[in-house]
Formats: C-alpha cells, sequence, structure tokens
C-alpha cells in the first residue's frame, strides 16, 4: 500500500494560479502511475491528469488541458499538479492516486488502489 498526502490547496482568484503536491510513502513509488482526480460537490469524482512511472507519459482531461501540468520528482516521492488560469468550475477537492499494477497511465477511477484525503482548491470569481 502508499500512502499519499496532498497539499498545497487553497483560495485563490479566478485567473491565478495554484501548485498541489502528493507526497508517496514507500519505496517502489518510482514504479507506479500517478494521477489526479477533483471532486466537486454534488458531482461525481473526475479524472483530471496521469502521468506514468518514468513521467515521459502523460495524460489530460479536456477541461484542464492547456492549463493544467502534472510532473513527477521520483528521488522525492512527489507528484505534482500545476493549475495555471484557474476558473471558478475549478473549485473542488483534488486527490492523488497511485497504481501499483505497474501498467502504463490509465484515466479511469477504478484503475487506482491507493488515495490521498484531498486537498480544498477554491476560484473565486
Amino acid at each position: 500500500q502508499v500512502q499519499l498526502v496532498e497539499s498545497g490547496g487553497g483560495l485563490v482568484q479566478a485567473g491565478g494560479s495554484l501548485r498541489l503536491s502528493c507526497a508517496a510513502s514507500g519505496r517502489t513509488f518510482s514504479a507506479y502511475a500517478m494521477a489526479w482526480f477533483r471532486q466537486a460537490p454534488g458531482k461525481e469524482r473526475e479524472f483530471i491528469a496521469a502521468i506514468s512511472w518514468s513521467g515521459i507519459i502523460t495524460y489530460y482531461a479536456d477541461s484542464v488541458k492547456g492549463r493544467f501540468t502534472i510532473s513527477r520528482d521520483n528521488v522525492k516521492n512527489t507528484v505534482y499538479l500545476q493549475m495555471f488560469s484557474l476558473k471558478p468550475e475549478d473549485t473542488a477537492i483534488y486527490y492523488c492516486a497511485a497504481d501499483r499494477t505497474r501498467l502504463p497511465p490509465r484515466t479511469i477511477l477504478g484503475a487506482y488502489d491507493d488515495w490521498g484525503p484531498g486537498t480544498q482548491v477554491t476560484v473565486s470569481s
């Protein structure tokens, strides 16, 4: 099992930026695909971005493509989500997740084994 803890959330005005971090425990972090999801009030959890173990392959939801960037540092056991040009509709709890199957990164919720508790991002208009 991988323990994940997100940080970096907060309140920001529309058009602003934030960088989320997800610190992972475990020696095999570098072998796992990682992803970010988010869940807004009254809505289902949705895929945002995923990254392969090497960091070479990345996928994004259309709603964030060109505004968000996922990256990772396998030395620090951390995955990041840099968010630019934030919009009020980006308001949600953001979760990072780990896929311990060692497959390429996937976009579906059920592919991920371990989840962090989440960090709140609020974008004011």
